[in-house]
């Protein structure tokens, strides 16, 4: 018997464990940091939080979950065991996911403030900058995620798909001099292209295509500072309350009320809210943390049907002024759309 729990506890199944993670309030701090810091504007004082919720996940593409993880996971409601290869595409690693979900946490900070500048009617600046770096590339310890690329050969760059064309444009081996402005610094690096390493599973040959090893996307900013300081989070799901998080603290008054609202949702530069994975467990994290309203995308209604907690109004947006208002009637006690029905009283809203 004991031979076999310890067989259990040591041999991985390709499976991963998805479970209700920590949430972040974008009106508070992080280990003593803003997690939504402004300067150069007037900022008005926010109460209440509106808190952005996560998934915590256990395997990853590379080990899996032990046989006693599963098990016990199993015995767990609020946990959720599914094959690896429903998230994760063949031959992925933990590197390549996690350059990944960073590059969508940045872009989801941009896009939060393109939305939340066009909301409020504030001027907005875009500008083609560098999402992320993959590690051991040409451009490895040369360029960073965020800066802004403002010319290649002394050519001004005005979209990601003019920096991707002037590089696989030249032959690999070209020295390309990139001038960027890393915050308020330029800074001028020279990078010489190399072969895009080998992928079987592609079917064309793209050891031909020459590469630098970067992402590249347009960037929003405003007219006045705002930094995100949130680390170990990735995905672009938190992007509806980041916008939300600025909208609060740009406009006299409490947003919130001096309620805890919690929410979820992807957002565009202009505003609307999409859908994200992993809704069921969000809800059970944001009623964990005292949240009584959840915003959800609309998109996500059908996932919530059954699963939302006792005392959670789980409301449907689709666009931020959706998310505003909604808030905005909750906090005045009008009746609200909503998803589903609970799962524990089971009557209707």
């Amino acid at each position: 018997m004991f031979l076999l729990v310890l067989v259990g506890a040591v041999v991985n199944v390709p499976y991963v464990l998805l479970s209700p993670g920590p949430v972040f309030n974008t009106l508070g701090t992080d280990e003593g940091n803003e997690l939504i810091a402004i300067t150069g504007t007037k900022i008005f004082k926010t109460t209440g939080e509106l808190n952005m919720t996560t998934v915590s996940e256990t395997g990853g593409p590379d080990e899996g979950i032990s046989f006693l993880q599963g098990i016990f996971a199993l015995l767990n409601n609020e946990n959720e065991v599914i094959p690896r290869e429903e998230i994760y595409p063949p031959g992925e690693t933990a590197e390549d996911n996690y350059i990944q979900g960073a590059e969508e946490f940045s872009l989801s900070q941009s896009d939060a403030i393109a939305a939340a500048m066009g909301y409020l009617k504030k001027p907005l600046r875009q500008d083609v900058a560098v999402t992320s770096v993959k590690h051991k590339v040409p451009a490895h310890n040369k360029l960073k995620a965020g800066d802004h690329i403002r010319l290649i050969d002394g050519v001004v760059m005005k979209t990601p798909k003019q920096v991707v064309s002037v590089i696989r444009s030249s032959p690999i081996g070209t020295v390309f001099k990139f001038e960027v402005m890393r915050g308020a610094k330029k800074v001028v690096v020279k990078i010489k292209s190399g072969a895009y390493p080998d992928d079987p599973s592609t079917k064309v040959d793209e050891t031909k295509i020459p590469f630098i090893g970067i992402g590249v996307d347009m960037i929003y900013s405003a007219d006045f500072t705002i930094d995100f300081e949130l680390d170990d989070v990735g995905g672009p799901s938190a992007g509806t309350m980041f916008a939300l998080g600025i909208i609060d603290k740009l406009t006299p008054g409490s947003l919130t009320g001096g309620k805890v609202i919690a929410g979820t949702g992807t957002i565009t530069p202009t505003g609307k809210v999409g859908p994200i994975g992993g809704i069921a467990h969000k809800l059970v994290g944001a009623k964990r943390a005292g949240a009584t309203l959840f915003l959800a995308p609309k998109a996500n209604c059908d996932e919530v049907k059954g699963q939302i907690p006792a005392g959670l109004t789980v409301v449907p947006v689709s666009t931020i002024s959706q998310a505003v208002n909604a808030i905005k009637d909750f906090n005045k006690g009008i009746k609200l759309p909503s998803c589903s029905v609970y799962i524990t009283s089971g009557y209707s809203q």
